[in-house]
Formats: structure tokens, sequence, C-alpha cells
């Protein structure tokens, strides 16, 4: 059944809308990616998912969360973590005065099968190999690649059924990106896991997923598979980066017309 959101409106402080009638689906196992620009109402979308609209006066207004048949609008986020929902936020929010080996051991805090939490660390050691060399480190001083392998491992720990990443990639190098990306595609195939993945690096984020939305204004306009996305020329243009410099240039005065004209026109 996976997770839904259907038309959902969020409101920060009673005033600010930021979404606007958003609709998206997360089926079981599949990897969907939301794209958009900053502001766009990616990081809001997850937010209204786990419950986290709360700390910054917000709330879902209209429409409603679902997972797993379930309606999980508006719920506690300890309640909504508890069904399997884990966010990985973005700013890389490691515990920056433990170590490596704490900060895993942390995201398996409500866990009490301990032999299964063993075999789930040697895990994550699979899928990122440079953390066991790390285990002793203070968190806080780990460069960004790191520190999103960290996140994730600890993310794991917890068992998610649904794994949501808030822009994992920022910030890091062409190569670690690559490789971040690879790990989250094994990941996701390994374990059945369901990816929610927020990005603005849109080659790598559809190059791995099954399905995609675009969001702009607090708007899901436009969504599809990988290859629809691939080849829509909107997106070829405005996220992936074809047509060279003269065609960049050449649409940097209109493309904000063109875009709104076509998605929401």
């Amino acid at each position: 059944m996976g997770l839904v959101l259907a038309n959902v409106d969020v409101v920060y402080g009673g005033v600010i809308q930021v979404l606007r009638s958003a609709n998206l689906e997360v089926p079981d196992g599949q990897m969907v990616v939301l794209l958009g620009s900053n502001g766009a109402g990616k990081t809001t979308t997850l937010k209204a998912i786990s419950g986290l609209l709360h700390s910054d006066l917000g709330s879902v207004t209209a429409g409603h969360v679902t997972f797993n048949g379930a309606d999980i609008t508006n719920a506690d986020p300890v309640a909504i973590f508890s069904r399997g929902i884990v966010q990985v936020m973005e700013g890389r929010k490691v515990l920056e005065h433990l170590t490596v080996e704490q900060n895993l051991a942390v995201g398996a805090h409500r866990r009490s099968d301990q032999k299964a939490v063993r075999r789930d660390l040697e895990r994550v050691y699979g899928y990122f190999p440079k953390l066991p060399d790390l285990l002793k480190r203070t968190a806080g001083y780990l460069s960004g690649g790191e520190m999103q392998m960290l996140l994730i491992g600890r993310a794991l720990m917890a068992r998610p059924k649904v794994l949501m990443l808030d822009e994992p990639s920022m910030g890091l190098a062409p190569m670690l990106v690559e490789q971040l990306f690879q790990a989250i595609a094994k990941i996701k195939k390994e374990e059945g896991l369901t990816v929610l993945l927020v990005e603005q690096n849109a080659r790598a984020a559809i190059s791995q997923c099954d399905y995609a939305y675009v969001m702009d204004g607090g708007r899901i306009v436009l969504h599809g598979t990988r290859a629809q996305l691939e080849n829509n020329q909107d997106v070829q243009e405005f996220y992936l980066g074809y047509g060279g410099a003269e065609g960049r240039n050449r649409f940097h005065n209109i493309k904000h017309y063109r875009r709104r004209k076509r998605w929401l026109g």
C-alpha cells in the first residue's frame, strides 16, 4: 500500500501556505525522488510525513497523509517513527560529541533484539566499509561524506520500512555523490526498503529512482517514471543541464515563464 499524500495543504503559523494540494505516492519497495528548486516545498513535504511540522509551528490543514492505510496526518513524530518511517534530515545532523559507534547505537535505542542489532550493524558496515575504521572517532570531526554515511547507517539501525533522505548529496564531491547513490540503491534493493529521496542533484537521483515528482511553488507539477522524466524536455533543460552553455544562456531569461506556462497552465 505504501505512503500516500492526498491533496495535502501545509500552513506555517496559521498564515504562510507552503504546500498546495500536494499529491504523492511512494509504493512499497520503490525509490521515489522529489525534485525542485530551493523553497519549492520539498523539505516541508518530508516534515508533513514525519510529523516534524510542529517544531516550526506548521501543520497539515487539508488533505491526508496515510501509511499502509493508516491516517498519520499531524500525528506525533514518535508514533510515526514507531511505524517505521525514518527521516534523515538535511544539514548532517550527527550527534557531534558522541563517537561514530555511539551514534550508531542511538539508531537502535528502541530495540531490544540485541542479536539482530549486531547483525544489522554488520550489514551497515557492508554498505559503508569505511565506518568500522571510524568507530572511535568523534562524529563532529568527520568529513561531510563520512557524516552522511553515518547518518544513513544510524537510520538503518532503526530498521525502517520507509527511509526518507533530505538532500543527502549536498556539498559532496561528485565522486562521493556517485558512491552515495550507489549505496542507497544497493540498500533499497537488498533490504526491500521503500525510499523517498529529496534532491537537487537531479541527474544522480533520477538515475536510481523508480518514479519521480517535480515540485514548484508548493505544488506537484510533473511526475513520471525514470524514463519519462529523463526524456522530458523541461526536466532536461532545467534539471539535467542538457543543451550546453549556449542553451543555458538562451533559456536563462525565459525559463521561469516557460516552466510556469507548461507545468501550471
